[in-house]
């Protein structure tokens, strides 16, 4: 019988919620947080491109169980438009495939805004993860191909104008799961026949975080390493430090495992029941003001996340249990 492998890493778990710099793609950003923490599981919830900077929630251990709450949530992007270009990419990386002379007006690009709110239609861009026949458009794209993407619902909350001026207009939108901002500056561009495309990308929110929880690789690097000298280089070369000291600096950084579960009810129960759920095992639900049904709720004992589950007729049954 083949003997199991040690797990690699430690059973930390919590959110990380990342500022994720321009050049730096979702994947490597990703493999970075994990090697700073060494934790032995890492994901994130919504890709965000090299070109973007911002919000990249970041899942380290049991936390990664919560991932497709965060996905879910809502997100706050700020993005600038540069009229008289529409790229292959619809972004900076790809090359001018339109031009235009002409410039919106400020009052055109106002009269814009509300065909782009609320629930609307939109084809995603060529260049996307979107999967055609099994493959990423993108993958297709690269390869010369023009795809049919067909167009698909998402919904936008706001999408407002900070600035404009002949060449740019800034916006910020709030918009829900698989919205691609690129489309909105393409088609745009189009609508205002002029072309567009987005020169610069920055997710500020992603429901229920905050820029309040931001955490930048300098302050991850520094708490995991020490300060940095005067040159502005680690004062300890991470390649030298095989077995960390102490993790407590960089542990404080995160934030709790059941903050991506605010959206649901919340159960306070005893530690017997949290032993019995953490079991498997459904149990009654006692409190005057607790739910007798609920499609999803989340049970905490002392504090402490201990299972996702549903609620039907005052029993509550575990679908997905978290380690004590």
């Amino acid at each position: 019988m083949a003997r199991r492998g040690k797990k690699k890493g430690r059973p930390i778990s919590g959110w990380l919620v990342l500022d994720k710099p321009v050049g730096m793609g979702s994947t490597e950003a990703v493999s970075k947080i994990k090697w700073l923490f060494q934790a032995e599981k890492a994901g994130h919830a919504g890709t965000l491109d090299p070109l973007a900077s911002g919000m990249l929630p970041i899942a380290l251990g049991e936390a990664t169980k919560t991932v497709p709450y965060v996905q879910d949530g809502a997100k706050i992007y700020r993005f600038t438009v540069a009229w008289g270009q529409e790229r292959s990419t619809d972004d900076l990386e790809g090359p001018v495939t339109k031009t235009s002379d002409r410039r919106p007006s400020r009052a055109e690009v106002e009269g814009l805004l509300a065909k782009y709110t609320g629930v609307i239609m939109q084809t995603p861009p060529q260049f996307s993860a979107i999967k055609i026949s099994g493959e990423r458009a993108y993958d297709l794209a690269r390869e010369g191909e023009t795809v049919d993407i067909p167009a698909r619902e998402v919904e936008i909350g706001r999408l407002d104008i900070v600035e404009h001026d002949a060449d740019h207009t800034i916006f910020e939108v709030e918009c829900g799961k698989g919205t691609y901002v690129r489309s909105l500056a393409r088609d745009m561009g189009r609508d205002l026949d002029c072309f567009g495309h987005v020169s610069e990308l920055r997710r500020i929110e992603v429901e229920p975080f905050t820029p309040q929880d931001f955490v930048t690789i300098a302050e991850l690097e520094a708490a995991r390493f020490g300060a940095l000298d005067e040159g502005g280089e680690e004062a300890d070369a991470p390649d030298a430090i095989e077995t960390p000291i102490d993790f407590n600096a960089i542990d404080a950084l995160l934030v709790d495992t059941a903050a991506a579960l605010d959206c649901l009810p919340q159960i306070a129960i005893s530690d017997d029941a949290a032993t019995k759920i953490r079991l498997g095992n459904p149990v009654i639900i006692r409190g005057r003001d607790a739910p007798v049904e609920a499609e999803e709720a989340c049970a905490t004992a002392r504090g402490k996340l201990v299972a996702i589950g549903a609620i039907e007729q005052g029993m509550f049954k575990p679908k997905r249990v978290f380690a004590g």
